[in-house]
């Protein structure tokens, strides 16, 4: 009887991790004329494979932080420019991977 107890106890603790989404979830930048781009920290860190640490404290530190990026600083190498050049990531020329209308 304990036993079963301890392992629904077990199952019900470790749910909620398991089931867990990536944190920071998906984070909206607004862009009225070519759509807005939406951010999926699951994709970039899940699917991707990435750590927190590779964007978080450079390009990113937090959201809160974060200013505008413009598309010209992007193809400096800025924000998502670090890897969306081509080479890493797709490039930043394929528009409508990010932005939806």
């Amino acid at each position: 009887m304990n036993s079963i107890l301890f392992s629904i106890f077990i199952i019900l603790f470790l749910a909620p991790i398991v089931s867990a989404k990536i944190g920071g979830g998906d984070i909206i930048f607004e862009e009225k004329k070519f759509g807005n781009v939406i951010f999926s920290h699951e994709n970039h860190v899940a699917g991707i494979g990435l750590k927190c640490t590779d964007c978080h404290a450079s390009p990113y530190v937090t959201k809160a932080k974060h200013k505008m990026v413009t598309m010209a600083q992007m193809k400096q190498g800025q924000s998502c420019g670090a890897c969306h050049n081509g080479k890493k990531a797709f490039d930043l020329k394929d528009c409508k991977s990010c932005h939806k209308k």
